[in-house]
């Protein structure tokens, strides 16, 4: 079995990082860091083509993320990062599930700068958060494409305070349909190319 397959068995029954044990955080991360290790593109920021597009989250080590699953009633759905290369942004999108009709959204914008070979400071901008309906959410290409359009989305649309905007990622491991991110909170992300 190849790296990449035993690292995507590993985190296969773990619901993005939900239900993993502590031995199955264990053994993720190992296979996470022998992945690393073999990285396809030495260069991944320089690598355009291969980064920029949208990215669901197969498996996090991120509180913050993963804390929105302990909201009473409602679950964490399908996290994406979509990344466009060509002005250098970031979209991060939470769907929250639940209750019918009532399913919900997490949105936050923000701009970014290469600063290595393999890290991006990030400058997180705005926030979003509401239900879907209302919102019109229908995927997060269409979202991406408002927010681009400069739409507004009342009533939780929000400027992000300097204090909290800023941050960085090393992308240590790039190919094709799956990304591997480490972020400056000690936090690991898995990311699978969304067809």
């Amino acid at each position: 079995m190849s790296q990449k397959a035993s690292l995507l068995s590993a985190i296969a029954g773990t619901n993005r990082g939900l239900l993993a044990t502590e031995h199955d955080q264990t053994v993720i991360l190992a296979a996470i860091a022998q992945l690393e290790s073999l990285n396809p593109t030495p260069q991944p920021v320089q690598a355009a083509a291969l980064l920029a597009g949208d990215w669901r989250l197969l498996y996090t080590t991120s509180r913050e993320l993963l804390g929105i699953n302990r909201i009473p009633v409602v679950q964490l759905g399908a996290i994406y990062q979509c990344i466009r290369t060509t002005d250098e942004r970031v979209y991060n999108l939470a769907e929250i599930v639940g209750v019918p009709f009532l399913e919900g959204l997490v949105c936050v914008t923000a701009q970014y700068e290469p600063v290595s070979e393999r890290r991006l400071t990030v400058k997180f901008e705005r926030s979003i958060i509401g239900l879907q309906r209302l919102l019109g959410y229908q995927s997060p290409r269409e979202m991406i494409h408002q927010l681009e359009a400069g739409k507004k989305f009342p009533p939780v649309d929000f400027g992000i305070p300097a204090r909290d905007r800023q941050g960085w990622i090393d992308v240590t491991y790039l190919d094709s349909d799956l990304r591997i991110n480490r972020g400056n909170e000690g936090s690991v992300f898995v990311l699978t190319k969304a067809v």
